[in-house]
């Protein structure tokens, strides 16, 4: 019940952890009624002689022996079956009743009388005391209100409220029963709320009867000194010790099944593995009989304590943090507001959940703190345990209900009107064809996203009214699972259109939600060459058990089949330069950021990422240049663009994988112009990065080389206007950046504005092509927002 409420790992975990609680009740009950035994046929501790019905021998070993016996015949009783303990629960509720029925008639009947009581500490040191019994008397009532906790003559150690409070829980248990047996029921949801509601109510009504009754007739000295008054003060005793015989032996035998059924219900499950599987096994009858064993054997173990009262408390505490876990599973329901939540039983509220919980949490460690800490931390393991293992499930975990009730509480708050330059983040939608091509630039851009949205955006080519079904919705396991073999936070975002230029303008618009929306579209680079397929290289998806699947039934070689091979020299492409800038342009129309990446396939998997970064002996580098480099005649190092590029590369400097690598910031200047004006713009930048605080290096790199391929161009263009450049140019500029960023991890470049005429397009693209040949992963970036704040 747990576990589809809350999830295998916080169900299984506390299931486990009631089932250890019934282990321990189930000792507790074969103890109480070995002790109960005990009184009536034990030998005196001081005689060696038998007395009447005394036969039995007393001692440490002969208690472990009697209730070895007993918990014997309720293994039998177990391994026939529950049906005969149903059968037989309805006989000895009416042998308790008439036993009930004995107690409240004997104070009307019984006279007061006097008792000698011999308690035995140790080998020598004996106690005898003469209480009394008064019948009804307003004096013995009076004297009994008063707490006057004392020693304990069956462990001869100090009572207080948690010790007393602690056994007489154990009493209580049960209202679990029915739940545990809810497989043997005809209608358990309304049995179960019926039946518990009635044993709690009757339960509750015969304890405070029966306290009354003490209170009135039993002075302290006698109420202290033998635990069995009862059968003292009785008109009939043998009546009190049958009924207690039958009631410890059937709290024994529920015990015990209910436990066999929450083993094996954890078994069924698989959460624990191998260890737990034979438990899994049931007779024709569908009596789990090897999971009874199981728990025989863990019972049997329990007894060695030897005394109820040792094992009282932790068997207290395991059942307060199994309750509270129960009113945990429906504040969570409750709170989630889950529609399907619709309990036939509605007299409750998160209130009383709430109350429920606290209350079962104090009362564990005013018990016991010890108990009470070591099973949190036990429960604690189980759940890391059985969260690294991620169990297989499709219960449903409330967490996710949970989750979406605040996301989608916190992503109302979160006011795209309150954005602040300060605070501002890449949200970066990516856009990916064929992840086999573009792995590499899927894990750089997640240590590029710095805690911001990150999603994959693909187009599927189709039309919707041609197709009888949207194929887009069976691909979404697929890439979600490729996300979770590349380790990466990223969403998923699907389309159907009919181009990838539609495909991504709807994307754009339609992707996050809220104050949660992309501001930066990363796309490959757009060049002649035949992609890596990274699948062949990173040992993930090459290597283990290739035909286990992973939670939703995605197993490597589907993974593999799913996703196409690399385009190669005879595959066609499916984009042409024309659309592929206006994407492009598209993007920075609608006022997004733009980053085309190249060369990302040479980056190793991120197994291997810090050797790479830190390069042996030399700590790689980043290099950024923030210059339009096929527009000599800009030298602004500050625009918008620029300062983009710069928050870019500090993002990227501050994740965890690039912490080590260098910044290294290069200045293009012509130092045979005779305009100095230069070096001002450099001392400028350098303030400019003391207030934005960011540490890097600068490099001042000469282009008179570049300047001079030049000729008599305009060097002023238009940036919507891309016009001809000599080839020896662009070569030049190529020759530049090998130069300087040659040994760099990754370099970041201005990317020049889009020709607003599509005929430009092949030749924006030839040059983009011709400046970073060769270069190695490079960013080619285009900001049109500001990013950066120079004010506290």
């Amino acid at each position: 019940m747990i576990s589809r409420s809350l999830g295998p790992e916080f169900g299984g975990s506390i299931g486990l952890m009631f089932y250890l609680a019934k282990v321990c009740a189930c000792g507790v009950y074969v103890l109480g009624l070995v002790e109960a035994i005990l009184d009536i046929f034990g030998k005196d501790p001081g005689s060696t002689v038998s007395h009447g019905l005394r036969v039995l021998p007393q001692g440490y070993w002969y208690t472990v022996l009697y209730s070895s016996i007993v918990l014997l015949v309720c293994l039998v009783v177990c391994l026939v079956g529950a049906h005969i303990y149903a059968k037989a629960s309805f006989a000895i509720l009416l042998v308790v009743t008439v036993s009930l029925i004995s107690i409240f008639i004997s104070p009307l009947i019984l006279k007061p009388q006097r008792f000698n009581i011999t308690h035995t500490y140790g080998n020598n040191h004996t106690v005898t005391v003469n209480p009394s019994y008064t019948g009804f008397n307003g004096s013995t009532l009076k004297n009994n209100i008063g707490p006057g906790y004392s020693l304990d003559y069956s462990t001869n150690t100090m009572m207080s409220f948690a010790t007393v409070f602690a056994i007489m829980f154990t009493s209580c248990t049960g209202i679990m029963a029915g739940a545990n047996m809810s497989g043997e029921l005809k209608n358990p949801s309304e049995s179960i709320p019926k039946g518990t509601i009635m044993a709690v109510s009757y339960t509750f009504t015969v304890y405070l009867i029966l306290f009354l009754i003490l209170s009135c007739t039993c002075d302290r000295l006698l109420l202290i000194n033998d635990y069995a008054v009862f059968q003292r003060v009785n008109v009939w005793p043998p009546l009190v010790t049958i009924g207690v015989y039958c009631a410890s032996l059937s709290a024994a035998m529920c015990s015990m099944i209910g436990a066999s059924r929450i083993l094996h219900a954890l078994a069924l499950d698989q959460l624990f593995g191998l260890p737990l599987a034979p438990a899994a096994v049931t007779s024709s009858s569908g009596n789990p009989w090897v999971s009874v064993l199981y728990t025989w054997g863990l019972v049997q173990c329990t007894l060695f304590a030897g005394q109820l009262n040792v094992i009282a408390g932790i068997v207290t505490v395991f059942y307060l943090l199994a309750y509270a876990a129960v009113d945990l599973a429906c504040l969570a329901l409750e709170w989630a507001s889950a529609p399907n939540f619709r309990p036939t039983f509605q007299l409750f509220s998160w209130h009383t959940c709430l109350l429920g919980i606290v209350s079962c949490v104090v009362m564990m460690f005013v018990i016991n703190p010890v108990y009470s800490s070591a099973s949190i931390v036990l429960l604690l393991l189980l759940l890391l345990f059985l969260h690294y293992r991620s169990p297989t499930s499709s219960w449903g975990y409330i967490s996710q209900a949970l989750i979406f009730h605040q996301v989608r509480k916190y992503l109302l708050m979160l006011d795209s009107r309150k954005d602040h330059v300060k605070f501002w983040r890449p949200q970066v939608l990516l856009m990916v064809a064929n992840p086999r091509s573009s792995c590499q630039l899927i894990c750089f851009v997640n240590q590029l996203k710095k805690g911001g949205l990150f999603v994959l955006g693909h187009v599927q080519i189709g039309d919707l009214d041609l197709l009888p079904a949207d194929p887009v919705q069976p691909q979404y396991n697929f890439w979600l699972s490729l996300v979770d073999k590349l380790g990466v936070k990223a969403f998923v975002d699907l389309t159907l259109s009919p181009s990838v230029r539609q495909g991504t303008q709807h994307l754009l618009r339609i992707t996050g939600l809220g104050g949660m929306k992309p501001n930066t579209l990363v796309l490959g680079f757009y060049d002649n060459s035949y992609p890596e397929d990274y699948f062949l290289q990173d040992p993930v998806f090459c290597e283990g058990d290739r035909g286990e699947g992973d939670n939703f039934g995605v197993d490597l070689p589907s993974l593999q089949a799913y996703f196409t091979p690399v385009r190669h020299a005879e595959s066609p492409r499916s984009l042409q330069p024309e659309e592929y800038v206006s994407i492009i342009r598209d993007a920075i129309k609608m006022g997004k950021n733009v980053c085309l990446g190249r060369y990302f396939y040479q980056l190793p998997p991120e197994s291997k990422g810090k050797t790479f970064i830190r390069g042996g002996d030399s700590v790689k580098t980043i290099d950024v240049w923030p210059s339009n480099l096929l527009c000599p005649g800009s030298a602004s190092y500050a625009d918008v663009c620029s300062l983009f590029l710069l928050q870019m590369a500090c993002v990227l400097n501050m994740a965890s994988w690039w912490r080590s690598a260098r910044l290294r910031i290069f200045l293009c200047v012509e130092s045979q112009s005779e305009d100095q004006g230069w070096l001002a713009k450099e001392e400028q930048f350098r303030d400019l990065l003391g207030k934005l605080r960011i540490r890097a290096a600068i490099k001042i790199v000469t282009r008179d080389n570049v300047s001079c391929t030049l000729g008599e161009a305009n060097p002023e263009r238009q940036n919507v206007e891309i016009k001809a450049v000599p080839e020896d140019f662009l070569r030049a500029v190529n020759a530049l950046l090998k130069e300087h960023s040659s040994t760099a991890a990754v370099r970041f470049l201005y990317l020049p504005h889009p020709p607003s005429i599509a005929d430009q397009s092949q030749q924006y693209l030839t040059q983009l092509d011709a400046i970073t040949q060769e270069l190695g992963p490079t960013l080619l970036i285009h900001g049109v927002t500001p990013v950066t704040c120079t004010e506290l």
